[in-house]
């Protein structure tokens, strides 16, 4: 090396100052690896949602499943508003004979709408009472054919609301008589008359039609060839099995 030659010209750089060219972001991207995250779960594969709307629960997956939202709508709808309505007056009015014509009201429709609407719709049952000629009053059943099941949902929301709200209404009664609101007692007796009514009607005719679908089953035995000792002694065990679980 020479003295007249420049310092800085001896010294090679470790690497090109020449800045990369070509699409860089490209091979990056190939290169690089897809972050995997991790979250706990204790839900096995069976029970993990496929689409998103598999991952909704709740009152909107209930109405979602159900083959006849408006009519369960509705019959929460009224015995919730009735409820409420009887709770929450006192501290909105003071007006006793309002709050008593509004829940009458929500009790009548919510009545009549059980009865006539979501219990046919929802369960395929309905039931009435009917006087004959002679003055003698009976009730009368009705149930869909057993070849059309209800809907699971619809039937079990069903069921719930006829069975639960009684004993939301019983709970009102001894409260009423605990703290002495005699005035109220009056309204917990009709919606206890108008409940109870509708439970043991419905509860009746689901046990006509479990009876009647026994009772096709056996005469069925008859239809396969089954005549005779045979035949009867399945009438027999069929009917003998349905009376022991649903009653008389």
């Amino acid at each position: 090396m020479s003295a007249s030659q420049p310092l800085l010209e001896t010294i090679e750089a470790d690497e090109p100052s020449v800045a990369p060219t070509g699409n860089v972001g490209s091979t990056q991207t190939k290169n690089a690896q897809t972050p995997v995250v991790l979250t706990p779960t204790t839900r096995t594969s069976n029970q993990m949602a496929n689409t998103e709307g598999d991952a909704e629960s709740g009152i909107g997956a209930i109405f979602r499943q159900s083959s006849h939202p408006l009519s369960l709508f509705f019959l929460y709808f009224f015995r919730i508003a009735a409820i409420t309505v009887y709770v929450l007056s006192e501290w909105f009015t003071t007006n006793f004979v309002l709050t008593t014509v509004i829940v009458v009201v929500l009790l009548a429709m919510d009545f009549w709408n059980c009865r006539n609407v979501s219990g046919r719709t929802l369960v395929g049952l309905r039931f009435w009472n009917q006087v004959d000629e002679d003055g003698e009053s009976y009730w009368v059943f009705e149930s869909r054919d057993p070849s059309r099941p209800a809907n699971p949902v619809d039937a079990k929301m069903f069921w719930i609301a006829l069975y639960v709200f009684p004993a939301l209404w019983i709970a009102l009664l001894i409260v009423s008589l605990l703290k002495f609101g005699f005035s109220f007692i009056p309204i917990v007796i009709l919606a206890l008359v108008f409940n109870f009514t509708n439970a043991i009607g419905f509860t009746y005719a689901d046990r006509d039609a479990k009876q009647k679908w026994a009772n096709s089953v056996a005469g069925g035995a008859w239809s396969l060839g089954l005549g005779g000792i045979g035949g009867q002694l399945l009438t027999g065990a069929v009917k003998k099995s349905v009376g022991r679980v649903f009653g008389p």
